[in-house]
């Protein structure tokens, strides 16, 4: 049982954020506001959890303890932190901001250092999870921050995840996922590479696939990507554009202190390659339509 309920916003009400507020609202926690850029979005979830759907981003904020954010990129963070004509931050004293979306690493210090001088605080909680983790409370998530701002939202993180890590200071577990997404990218690229070849070959792919689940082979994407691809089921969880987009954070980390990835340079300029083709809204298993004969003409 939770002992302590808390007043939380949401700021990003896409398939992750919405479920992860259908998560805490189950649990007990209030749900105070919520929103999102497609407003639509934002009042059909205000609608089923009982919350305001505000227009403004001070507005949503404004009556709850913690505010939750699932944005998309740094670009997205900076709006709705530092740059906006309502941001986050005004009349932010008091309120602790727990930021969910992979983004840089850099980001995370900035965000940091302007919510302490608003008198606010943050954490990241990067998610290494699905969409219907993110619903049933079960993410993956790694932490980032001060260590007592970690420890006095613990209850509210454990109401989302199985599992919490604590990496660091703000900024490291940034770190970390980035690592994790271009490891993950990678693996996705090089199935696709083998399967493709697999078919081209000729091979049945369903034993193909039997035989790298017992074998060096193996990874997590074969368990959750490889029927995607040969059955050609892209629905997104994790999008090509996203993939790219992490995988470019991982890079210019490397190319930051000076060492060479080149398979991940790679891996972005497939899923590169799949959003020039207007395919980066698949779901990150869509790398086979470049890699499988005939599906790809470009």
């Amino acid at each position: 049982m939770i002992k302590n309920l808390r007043r939380i916003a949401f700021v990003g009400v896409g398939r992750m954020g919405a479920n992860m507020a259908r998560c805490l609202n189950d649990a007990g926690h209030t749900i105070t506001a919520v929103y999102d850029v497609h407003h639509s979005a934002a009042q059909a979830l205000a609608n089923e959890l009982g919350c305001s759907a505000p227009s403004t981003l001070s507005e949503c904020a404004a009556n709850a303890e913690l505010v939750i954010t699932v944005v998309s990129d740094d670009a997205s963070m900076q709006e709705i932190f530092l740059t906006g004509e309502s941001t986050l931050l005004s009349n932010a004293s008091g309120k602790t901001f727990i930021n969910c979306a992979t983004v840089s690493p850099k980001i995370h210090l900035e965000i940091e250092s302007a919510a302490k001088k608003a008198g606010a605080q943050t954490l990241e909680a990067c998610m290494a999870s699905s969409i219907s983790q993110a619903r049933e409370g079960s993410l993956y998530l790694m932490i980032g921050g001060q260590e007592e701002v970690f420890n006095s939202c613990k209850e509210v993180l454990e109401a989302l995840s199985t599992k919490l890590r604590y990496i660091g200071k703000a900024g490291e577990a940034a770190k970390v996922k980035a690592l994790v997404n271009m490891v993950m990218n990678i693996n996705t690229a090089a199935l696709a590479e083998g399967l493709g070849l697999g078919a081209a070959l000729g091979l049945d792919l369903e034993m193909l696939c039997e035989v790298f689940s017992q074998t060096g082979a193996n990874s997590r994407v074969l368990e959750t990507d490889a029927e995607d691809m040969i059955e050609r089921d892209h629905e997104c969880w994790f999008s090509a554009a996203h993939a790219e987009k992490d995988s470019g954070i991982a890079n210019q980390l490397g190319k930051d202190v000076g060492l060479k990835l080149p398979l991940s340079l790679a891996t972005q300029t497939q899923y590169q390659h799949m959003k020039d083709l207007g395919l980066g809204e698949l779901d990150k298993s869509g790398i086979a339509e470049l890699t499988f004969q005939g599906r790809t003409e470009a």
